[in-house]
């Protein structure tokens, strides 16, 4: 495994993140910043939960075709237009990153921003991957 995750036990608990990702594979993927855009180039999802399991869906299928696992994600940043939407559904966002990603968390963050390229957009995720 490319991957070793550290979480030390002197700051907070790493609750769906990790404190650090360290990486020894050899090849790097950088993934492009996802939002909820459907096959067609629309957004889709009205709500927040909707869009961020459609943005990571598209992430994972970008890292998929590039070779790469879930588990394979050394870096996650999500952009929100709504902070405080984004901590009020942290619990559902969590449940829908564990069915889709599973429980290998990547170093993460989440930044507030006023808007995204598409008006619509409430939610993008870009990341770094680290394949064998």
């Amino acid at each position: 495994m490319p991957l070793n995750r550290v979480n030390p036990a002197e700051l907070s608990p790493a609750t769906g993140f990790s404190h650090a990702v360290t990486a020894t594979g050899s090849r790097l993927v950088f993934l492009a910043g996802q939002t909820a855009l459907d096959s067609e180039g629309e957004v889709a999802g009205t709500t927040l939960p909707e869009q961020f399991e459609r943005a990571l869906t598209n992430l994972l299928t970008a890292l998929r075709h590039a070779g790469g696992t879930p588990a394979d994600l050394a870096r996650v940043t999500v952009y929100a237009t709504d902070v405080a939407d984004y901590r009020a559904n942290a619990r559902e966002l969590g449940a829908i990153w564990k069915r889709l990603a599973g429980r290998d968390y990547p170093a993460m963050a989440v930044i507030g921003t006023v808007r995204l390229w598409d008006e619509q957009a409430m939610v993008e995720v870009d990341g770094v991957a680290v394949l064998d």
